[in-house]
């Protein structure tokens, strides 16, 4: 997968060149690999974390809507690509109500 805003980068001197996402494509494929997996809407990223060998972008989706909106059950769905965009593994890693407060790390 290749996204807009990637750079072009040589690997080991070999000829042939491989696109490379930055943060920002890397975070819209991390969005739209959810989105093709679990059939819901994706909220938004809520992190980008480049590694070694590729990318863990974390994607927050409504998984039951629920009224008022306040009782929606959100997830945190953490994908793994390599620096071509390409989806190596995803989890869930939290499940919430929307109304719980997060108050970030500690």
């Amino acid at each position: 997968m290749i996204a807009e805003g990637s750079d072009t980068e040589e690997l080991d001197g070999e000829e042939e060149l491989v696109e490379v996402l930055d943060a920002a494509s890397a975070g819209e494929a991390g969005m739209q690999h959810i989105a093709d997996l679990t059939k819901k809407e994706p909220e938004g990223v809520t992190s980008v974390v480049p590694g070694d060998d590729g990318w863990l972008v974390d994607v927050e989706l409504v998984e039951d809507r629920r009224i008022p909106s306040s009782g929606d059950m959100l997830a945190l769905y953490r994908v793994e690509m390599d620096m071509e965009g390409t989806l190596l593994s995803y989890r869930r890693i939290r499940r919430y109500r929307r109304s719980n407060a997060d108050f970030g790390e500690a």
